[in-house]
């Protein structure tokens, strides 16, 4: 028998109240292309590990973030340390987000979940992000529902269950008996997700009564998805992909159909044109606007306008490989030395010094060894950085102000 949707019904029909405002007449390139063919309603969203994009993922400031943007909600990762507190964290082992090697030396590759809670409030989480968060600490579940509200709830994703045994049972003892998170899943701000099939099984017996989702990279056919709907209220895939006939699949199947992690406003139409029913974004301040019809970038500049992830032969070979094109779309020049790209891993392709855009002209930011040029910075890296599969990328300035958001 499938399960009842509540929360993510009841936050799209508040976002079917979305009304369409004049898109201004006076806007730059990149608020035009960020302007365009408006959605008349717009989908739930939810701040992908907080604000992901904008803070560092799976902290305070991340949730602070995603909270201000006005999302549905916030997406956070919940692992058991090894003493058994859940406490909020992505991957499996500390190296990527951390400072574990200069705490820890030779843990950087240990699983995340041999870490004490003690342990863990050791590690910096932020300054890898930049250094304006030096000292951000790895949260513990309960941090987030102090962060929600009754407007911004939150997604629980079980991350990893294999190396959280009882995870399940903890969360949905959390649920049901602390008093922050008992209002939020009388509010219906709580929805449980997880890759993990059997996983979300144990789930939604121990708390029938939290919508649950299961999470895909493809949509699957009819016969799976009618298995899922006996203990799932929705589906989260990956946007990439995604056709009309999944999602008419998913919902034929009475589910809801969720997406991640979709970062552009270009992106984010698109799947609205498809007929999602909630998005999920590492950029929900940006995103946020886009779907509010407020202009995403006021007085940009510099746009990202291309990015070659996948280029014929070497990604990072001599004088070519990978690159992503920078343009200037006002009408005045623009030193663009000192800008920055970073990507959804923080991988991060710099522009060097003496770099100025004329109105209109381009600039190649290249991963690999090359000549730099005029029309071509090369970063001088000997790894690949672009996921040739499709990636996300911002643009900052030297300044730390985002003025640009781009996927493909």
């Amino acid at each position: 028998m499938p399960r009842i949707v509540r929360s993510i019904r009841s936050a799209a029909a508040v976002a079917v109240g979305l009304s369409l405002l004049a898109v201004p007449t006076t806007a730059s390139t990149a608020e035009a292309r960020s302007a365009t063919k408006q959605p008349a309603a717009g989908p739930v969203l939810v701040g992908h590990r907080g604000a992901g994009g904008t803070a560092p993922e799976n902290t305070v400031a991340a949730f602070k973030d995603g909270r201000a943007s006005g999302a549905d909600f916030i997406e956070i990762d919940v692992q058991l340390s090894a003493d058994g507190v859940p406490f909020l964290f992505h991957d499996d082992t500390p190296a990527r987000t951390t400072n574990v090697e200069d705490v820890f030396p030779g843990r950087a590759g240990d699983p995340i979940t041999s870490f004490t809670w003690a342990e863990l409030q050791q590690l910096d989480a932020g300054s890898y992000f930049d250094v304006r968060f030096t000292g951000e600490r790895i949260p513990h579940l309960d941090d987030a529902a102090a962060i929600a509200t009754r407007s911004t709830g939150v997604y629980i994703e079980i991350k990893s269950p294999r190396n959280s045994p009882g995870v399940e049972a903890l969360v949905a003892d959390e649920l049901r008996t602390d008093p922050a998170w008992q209002k939020l899943v009388a509010a219906d701000k709580v929805q449980v997700i997880g890759f993990d099939e059997a996983s979300n099984r144990t789930f939604a017996a121990l708390a029938p009564e939290v919508p649950l989702q299961q999470l895909t990279g493809v949509v699957p056919g009819a016969e799976v998805l009618a298995r899922w709907a006996g203990y799932v209220d929705s589906v989260g895939a990956n946007y990439r992909g995604l056709t009309a006939q999944d999602v008419a699949r998913v919902k034929d199947a009475g589910l809801v159909m969720s997406v991640y992690t979709v970062n552009s406003p270009e992106a984010v139409q698109a799947v609205v044109d498809l007929g999602v029913d909630a998005v999920t974004t590492d950029f929900p301040i940006q995103n946020s606007r886009y779907l509010r019809v407020i202009p995403v970038f006021p007085g940009a500049a510099v746009e990202i306008s291309g990015a070659v992830n996948n280029p014929a032969g070497d990604d990072v070979r001599p004088e070519g490989g990978e690159y992503v094109t920078l343009r200037n779309v006002s009408g005045s020049a623009v030193d663009v030395s000192g800008y920055f790209l970073r990507d959804a891993a923080n991988n991060i392709l710099r522009v060097g010094e003496g770099y100025t855009l004329q109105p209109g002209t381009e600039l190649r930011v290249h991963t690999g060894p090359g000549t730099s040029s005029s029309s071509a910075y090369f970063n001088g890296l000997t790894a690949s950085v672009l996921n040739n599969t499709g990636d996300s990328l911002g643009l900052w300035s030297p300044d730390l102000r985002l003025v640009d958001v781009y996927a493909n």
